[in-house]
């Protein structure tokens, strides 16, 4: 039995996810090959993932493949229901609904874990720590799983350290076909599609504070240059910072950046970037954003203690007036900005992650007795599953590239010149 906000809404939905799969020709491709391979026949696939078109298109891929779904949202904010009444009207169960509570959301994630699943696709590791922390007892069940960003798998490494994690899981956000393509240049511009129609003011001309310097904090300092802003970054990563000072980006401190900023995006995956010393050195009317899994980036929490005023300045965004006069915007209460005030990363981009994705369940699967027994918990995603990706996206826009001679792959593996 599904748990949504309205599935009378679901018409909607579905245009959306017409939409996107128009525009997801490799996922198209994988979907077809799936219905005829059946590779998760008589598997149960949970997946907690940002709950919007795309995603969506996933999941029918999946359950093409014969996969019984069991679907949840990764974030409270970025579940659109009309996407999820859509699911549920063509047979697949829904545990979501936009604008969670605490409480709400856990019960959605606890609801796809009860299903006893065989198969975990996650983003940001609240699956897989679920099942660990309050199911041990279903963790004989899971084959396996695939991790979609880059703060699930810093937990999911952390786990494997401590020796805690209990079943494989593939780290799809390193492949070269997820990161490269989709961090830089998925979250440089849907980060700014979430600015820009939250706030509807001008970019070129203002001062952007980027805090990490990471692929997504390269593809979001890149696209606020494009948009004519000066842009800030700030790093903890030594070779990271020089980087972005050789791409033309001025590096400080947050602390002393905070002056400057009349935009401000984290994207780091740690907890506390903007605290209350950045927030006392701010300029009136600074506006706060966070393109990071977890809403810990920015420091909600202080902020909201130490504002003398808080209110509504406009839909999703909230100010906070601090004691210095100074008033303080955030959007999106700190969320993921790209999802909980856009609709995520353009349909291409998310083509590819999401063919790695699926590609990655399948290689799960078949390779589940060999992966079982592997020392390390965390898989990385094998090349061959990248570079069929990537081959398949140059064969849709009519690419062609050069292959290796017999000769020349005999002198690149000869150690006599």
């Amino acid at each position: 039995m599904s748990m949504i906000k309205d599935k009378d809404l679901w018409e909607s939905g579905e245009m959306k996810i017409e939409w996107v799969k128009a525009n997801m020709p490799l996922l198209s491709g994988i979907e077809e090959e799936f219905s005829k391979t059946k590779p998760f026949a008589s598997l149960k696939v949970a997946l907690s993932v940002h709950l919007e078109a795309k995603t969506a298109y996933l999941c029918r891929v999946l359950a093409a493949g014969g996969a019984e779904m069991y679907i949840t949202g990764s974030n409270p904010l970025s579940t659109q229901d009309d996407v999820a009444a859509a699911l549920v009207h063509g047979g697949l169960n829904v545990y979501a609904w936009y604008g969670a509570t605490a409480d709400e959301y856990h019960e959605h994630i606890r609801q796809v874990i009860i299903a006893e699943p065989n198969v975990i696709i996650d983003d940001g590791g609240d699956l897989v720590n679920l099942i660990h922390n309050e199911y041990p007892q279903l963790i004989k069940n899971v084959i396996g799983g695939c991790e979609e960003t880059t703060t699930g798998i810093i937990r999911l490494k952390a786990m494997d350290k401590a020796g805690e994690l209990k079943f494989p899981m593939m780290l799809v956000n390193d492949a070269d076909c997820k990161h490269l393509f989709d961090n830089r240049y998925g979250t440089g511009q849907s980060v700014w599609d979430g600015i820009n129609r939250t706030t509807n003011l001008i970019v070129a001309g203002k001062t952007v504070v980027v805090c990490g310097y990471g692929w997504c904090g390269k593809g979001v300092a890149m696209r606020a240059k494009g948009l004519g802003a000066s842009v800030i970054v700030t790093e903890i990563n030594p070779i990271k910072a020089m980087e972005a000072v050789m791409d033309g980006f001025k590096v400080m401190p947050i602390n002393e950046a905070a002056k400057y900023g009349d935009f401000f995006v984290t994207v780091t995956g740690c907890c506390d970037v903007i605290g209350e010393k950045a927030f006392m050195n701010m300029k009136d009317g600074a506006i706060l954003s966070n393109a990071g899994h977890f809403d810990v980036e920015v420091n909600v929490a202080r902020l909201k203690e130490l504002a003398v005023e808080s209110g509504t300045a406009r839909n999703n965004i909230q100010y906070y007036k601090l004691s210095n006069g100074n008033r303080i915007n955030v959007i999106a209460e700190g969320r993921l900005v790209n999802l909980a005030a856009g609709d995520g990363h353009p349909a291409e981009i998310m083509d590819m992650s999401f063919a790695i994705q699926a590609l990655s369940a399948q290689y799960l699967v078949k390779n589940a007795d060999k992966l079982k027994y592997a020392e390390s918990k965390t898989v990385n995603v094998p090349a061959e599953v990248d570079y069929e990706v990537a081959e398949r996206k140059l064969r849709y826009w009519g690419i062609s590239i050069d292959k290796l001679t017999e000769k020349q792959k005999a002198y690149l593996e000869s150690w006599e010149a």
